[in-house]
């Protein structure tokens, strides 16, 4: 299924799906992962982790964040989305799943790439915890020295 999803990509032609199947895609931020599963449905859903996206997130700015995605592309609202997400805290999964979802646009049709890329939300953020050294008390904090 995967194969036909991507030969269609490559001909810009926008994916049929039927029902029961999905698009999906895995976003990561720091150390959370996002696996978004995008299936389409006469209703709109957002669910992750089994609940609501206004249960799961309580800051109204996560959730705004994450709903951006859709109001770049003028995309009917006409998915269920379903997002397994783990690691993190609530902004880097909310990141997360933003890099999820708009991947998972991509697939869905390959023409969306331009506008996504153009407003950044193709882009990988790298940064990440930087490790504690040994003979320090965190990454780059030393005990005092005193000269006496």
């Amino acid at each position: 299924m995967q194969e036909i999803i991507l030969e269609k990509i490559k001909k810009n032609k926008t994916t049929a799906l039927k029902t029961g199947q999905y698009i999906e895609a895995v976003g990561r931020r720091k150390t959370a992962v996002a696996r978004v599963r995008i299936f389409l449905a006469n209703k709109y859903s957002f669910e992750i982790n089994g609940r609501d996206i206004d249960d799961y997130f309580k800051i109204n700015e996560l959730c705004k964040n994450i709903e951006k995605v859709f109001e770049l592309v003028n995309i009917p609202q006409k998915f269920k989305i379903t997002i397994h997400t783990s690691g993190g805290g609530v902004s880097a999964q909310s990141d997360a799943i933003v890099l999820g979802i708009a991947r998972a646009l991509i697939i869905y049709d390959g023409k969306l790439r331009g506008i996504l890329k153009k407003e950044g939300y193709l882009k990988r953020d790298a940064r990440k915890v930087e490790r504690k050294k040994p003979g320090l008390k965190k990454a780059r904090k030393a005990s005092q020295w005193s000269k006496r």
